[in-house]
This record gives structure tokens, sequence and C-alpha cells, in this order.
């Protein structure tokens, strides 16, 4: 690392803002489409507003180490205000958007919360029904002015606009005001609150520096070089540290312009448009995509799929041999060349993919097979591995040295060590300073200098981590015998037909497993197969689906190396898993011991070997909060292995 660099490490995020206006004051920081038009920020108006911003909050009344909440859609102003707050000296925080407005009370009493900045009514509303709870919070901050105007006569709401305008007039009366305020700021001075996954209770604030962004985005960048023309689409929501990492760590270290897309249904259509050259994104990210690229090759003519189809083989062999840097057989090289320029291409050009350069995944693991079917169609995809409290990233595959079954090998100036238990230890300057006013978990966090992970894992013989599960969740069956439920979770959805599967098996006879199968594609496989439906619950509940997925739970057990890690009971279950049923998290894990407790009839039966089929309530509830039921017989199922 050269030494601007490392003098760039001992910056703040607003400091750093301010050496890129210096640098590179008129490239392009933030590019948002909005009604239908791109609209540009350069680094110099990104400072400026983040300076109306600061002063303005700064009269309002925020002051050092206050907290300042995000409840937003991905937007530049989720950017300006956390950097116009933390130049304060105040601490930010983002709060899911789809938080219920009693989520979002407790949350913000807990953070001790005094402004909030949120997009539109539609979070405004929610603010204003639990207003009565949260006595703590001064003023909310709005973006959005449609179907707002009664709420600016109430002095509680305070439209951005008008936040820009007083903070010119005050920067008018005093421009050395701001630069005073940023250069007496430490890089280790806690900069914002990043809620971790809630998966037993309600998320715990991490508190990060300004020095865990900045060295996370400095060290990714000297594995994987990004130039300052890069383009990066940002549509992870803003609460979770994968998109914190990105915008915060990863733009400011390496300049790259960070595009907003008009919403979140125009994703997809926005990439295209966007090209861009990284992209950060959970596992169902990239089994949207590959779906995606699947009905394309389904819908086409018929030459095309034959030609896909022909290529597609070769380029698997290929891929076997680019994604380890191993040389390629001259016809093998030759011809996976001539699939990518008249099939691959066309292909990830059609989904805005082709300027790609690298694409990375995290939070779970995906399949060999995806993998593979990615690098074959000419994406590199690489696994990274870490948690809120690292500041996402730690660990990654470096190009030529990706192995789906690892995570990679740690980030320049990270440690790693295995602990006796099998636990996976990390130190390095990304390492957060515990859990917000909780000093108990905290010291138990960092216990010994080293982040705990709270999973377990090893290092293999390539010198790269293998994480295996949560030392908490690891199981063990009445023999005493230890499995992995994750890791059987995985390999069950490594089939394109299971969206969501739950393990059980502790202190039991047997492994058991509640599935969720794949609307989409066992969808489009009924239809091919002629099989009608109406609703998921009929076709769940269909005895051709129990066949498909019993030979894919079937095949999965002829591949365990141990018998107890064999599945013997499973049900389909009749609604998808869903974190507004508090079924899974806000991040989408799995919240097993609630969903054991929630399907308990349920959960008994897959263990009374008797029963192959029971009458259930289903009971289903909507987005307005209204719900119903229905009776139906759910089936269950045994596999001889």
């Amino acid at each position: 690392m050269n030494q601007e660099k490392i003098n760039l490490l001992d910056y703040t995020i607003p400091q750093l803002l301010r050496w890129r206006v210096q640098t590179s004051g008129d490239k392009v920081a933030l590019r948002e489409k909005k009604y239908g038009i791109w609209k540009s920020l350069t680094w110099n108006q990104y400072y400026d507003l983040a300076r109306k911003t600061a002063l303005g909050l700064e009269n309002l009344g925020l002051g050092k180490n206050d907290k300042l909440a995000l409840i937003t859609d991905n937007i530049p102003e989720m950017l300006i205000v956390s950097i116009g707050a933390q130049a304060i000296g105040a601490i930010s925080a983002g709060i899911y958007q789809s938080s219920l407005p009693g989520e979002i009370a407790d949350i913000l009493n807990e953070l001790h919360v005094k402004f909030v900045f949120c997009e539109n009514q539609e979070q405004a509303d929610k603010l204003l029904e639990v207003r009565s709870r949260i006595c703590a919070v001064e003023r909310v901050i709005y973006e959005d002015p449609r179907g707002m105007r009664d709420y600016r006569k109430n002095d509680w709401f305070v439209f951005i606009e008008d936040l820009y305008k007083h903070g010119e007039m005050l920067h008018q009366k005093n421009p050395r005001r701001f630069n005073k305020m940023i250069d007496r700021a430490n890089p280790d001075d806690i900069c914002h609150l990043c809620l971790t996954s809630g998966t037993t209770g309600l998320p715990k604030g991490a508190m990060m520096t300004h020095r865990n962004y900045i060295n996370m985005g400095f060290r990714i960048s000297e594995v994987d070089q990004l130039e300052p023309t890069d383009e990066y689409v940002s549509f992870l929501p803003f609460a979770w540290i994968g998109e914190q990492m990105n915008s915060f760590g990863i733009a400011l270290a390496t300049g790259i312009t960070i595009n907003f897309p008009e919403s979140v249904e125009t994703i997809m259509s926005d990439l295209k448009e966007i090209g861009p050259h990284f992209m950060f994104g959970a596992p169902r990210i990239y089994e949207t995509i590959q779906s995606q690229i699947w009905f394309k090759i389904d819908e086409s003519y018929w030459f095309n799929r034959k030609l896909y189809h022909f290529f597609i083989k070769i380029a698997e062999k290929a891929a076997s041999y680019s994604m380890t840097a191993k040389k390629m057989p001259f016809k093998l090289s030759i011809l996976s060349r001539i699939g990518k320029i008249i099939v691959f291409n066309p292909l990830i050009n059609q989904l805005g993919l082709l300027r790609l350069r690298r694409a990375y995944t995290g939070g779970a693991a995906l399949g060999p097979e995806l993998f593979k079917f990615y690098h074959s169609i000419g994406i590199n995809l690489k696994q990274i591995y870490g948690q809120t409290e690292i500041t996402g990233i730690a660990y990654m595959h470096r190009d030529g040295d990706v192995h789906p079954d690892t995570v990679g090998k740690p980030l320049p100036g990270t440690e790693c060590e295995i602990s006796e238990k099998g636990e996976i230890l990390s130190k390095s300057a990304s390492v957060c300073s515990g859990y917000y006013e909780l000093a108990e978990q905290s010291a138990e966090l960092l216990s010994g200098g080293w982040l705990h992970s709270g999973d377990a894992g090893y290092i293999d013989s390539k010198g790269h981590l293998v994480v295996i599960d949560r030392l908490s969740d690891v199981m063990h069956n009445q023999k005493g015998e230890m499995f992995s439920p994750m890791f059987l979770e995985n390999k069950l959805k490594f089939s394109p037909y299971i969206k969501e599967a739950i393990i059980f098996g502790d202190q039991r006879e047997f492994v058991s497993a509640m599935i969720n199968i794949d609307p989409v594609i066992v969808g489009k496989w009924a239809e091919n197969q002629g099989i009608s439906f109406t609703t998921f619950m009929d076709l769940s509940l269909k005895p051709q689906v129990a066949d498909l997925i019993k030979k894919q739970i079937s095949q999965i057990n002829s591949q365990a190396e141990k018998k107890h890690f064999r599945i013997k009971r499973f049900s389909i279950l009749y609604k998808l898993l869903d974190a507004d049923d508090d079924e899974l998290t806000k991040t989408g894990k799995i919240r097993r011991d609630f969903v054991q407790n929630k399907y308990k009839d349920l959960f008994d039966a897959l263990y009374d070997e008797t029963v192959s089929i029971k009458k259930v309530q289903a009971t289903f509830r909507y987005q307005d909060g209204q719900s119903t039921s229905v009776e139906t017989n759910l089936h269950f199922y045994t596999i001889e292995n």
C-alpha cells in the first residue's frame, strides 16, 4: 500500500469526502434515476449538500454523539444526510424501510435516536403512528414532498430542501465553520450504528468507526483494483452492512460512481442502462438472475437453445480451468472463446452485465454448480465472508483462486485464528468497537483482542477459510453424533426447485426437513409437465411436486459421507417463509426456534412416522394487516435410505 493510501486510512468519512473534492471534484460521484431521467451529482455537489445538511442539522439541535436514524429506500440523500450528521460528530443508524411501526419504535428507543430522516409519507406515517412511544425524537426530516403538504405545518417535520437553504445561509455567515467542524473529528470516533440481523431478538447496534469503513474500502481495492471510472449499482438495503461497506467504504476509498435505480421494481431494467463494473449481492440475487437467464433460453428460438446447450457444456469445462487459473487445453480455449462471442456475451449484455469484471456474494453459501454456471457464462463470481462487526468483508476469493466450498483468504491486514472450540477469530482495523450500550456482550465479542464470529470453521490446505455453521446451531442427534443444519440446508437450496429449507434433528433419532419450493421454477416445471394449479398452496400440495422434491433429497442423501447426515422425513410447507411473519430476519436468515414453535404440530408430525397426512389451519397475513385462514391437508413423506 502506497504512502498516500496509508495517510488516507487516518481520515474520517467527511474528511475523505473533502479529499475527493480536492482531487476529482468535477467527476460524477452519485447518479439517481428519477421520473425516468438520470440526474448526476459531482463530488463537489455531494460535498456541498453534506455541508448544508451538517450546518442545518446542527442549528436544529443535533450535536456530538446524538443519534440520527435513516428509514429510506436507496437514494443519494441517505448518504448526504448520514455524512452531514457524521460531520457534526453525531452518529447515523439505518433502519430497514420494510420495518413495521412497532419495530421502528423499539429500535429508535433502544438507540436513543434524536433525529430521523425518512424518504416519504409512507415512512412518516409509521413515525406518526408511534409518536407517543418515541418521545426522544425531536425532528423528522423528509425528502419526498408528495402527500406531505399538511405535515409541513407541524414543527416535528422538516423538508430537506428547507434544511439545505438554512444550511447555506449559515455557511454564508461563517464559511469556515464546516471545515473546522470536520477537522476536530477522529477516525476512531463512532460514526454509525449498524443493526445486526436480530436472529435471536431485537437487533444490536454495532458501533462502527470511520476507520472501520475506510480501512475495509482500501483493503478490498488492494485485492481487486477498482478504477474511479467504475460504476456501482446501489440496491441493497442501507441498514445492511453490505450496502454501507460499498457506499461509505469502497466508494470513498476508490472514487467510483454510485448509481441509484428509480425503484426496487426497476432495478433489473436500470441495471442494463448502467452496466456496472462490480456488484455485490446476497445469494438470492444470483439465483434470481440465473432463473431469468434460463427463462430467456427457454423462450428463445430452437436454434438459439441448441447453441446454448452445446456451448454451455464446453463453457463448464473451461470454467473448471479458469476458476483455479489452470492452463486450458488449446482446443477447449478456442471453443470456449467462440461460445463467449456468439452466445454468452450477447446473453449477459441483455442483463446489463457485460462490463462486470467481478461479482461478489455473501451471507450464505452458493452451490458449486451455481458458481460454475456464472464462470461458464463469463461472470467472475466470488464468495466473500464477514459479518456486521467486521464491516462486512474479511475474507474473499482471489481471481483464479475460486473454490466454491470455501470463502477465500483474509483481506490484507486481517489476521485469522481458529479457537480450540473451532470458532473463527479475526483481527483487523475494520473490527467494530462493540455493541451500543451492551458492555457485557461487547466484552464477549472482542474477548482477548479478537473478534469472535460465533461461526465454526477451519483453514484448509490452500489457506482458504471454510465456514461450517454457527457454533450455537451445530446439532447432535440422540446418539450424540454432530451435524450442521446450515450445511444441509444449503445443500438442499442448491437445487433450483427448493427456495428455502429448515433442518431439524437436534436430540432426535433422525434428521427431517421442512421445504419451501421455488414458486417460479417449480411453477414453470409444472406447466411443462401439464400439471394445472391455482395458488402457491395448491402447487405445494401436488403429489408430483412431492415426488420431484423427494428425488432432490434422495440425491443429496446419496452424497452424504455419514449416514446421520441423511434426511429421513420431510414436508412441503403451504406458504413461503416471510420476514413480515417473523419467520425470517430482514436479511433473509431463518429464525429456526420461532419457526419450530410456530409450526409445532407440523414439527411433531415429522417425528411421528405413523403420520402421513395431517389437517392444518393455514393462516395468511396480508400487507394491510388483515389475515385469513384456510383448512388444508399437509402431507409428510419418508425417504428410505
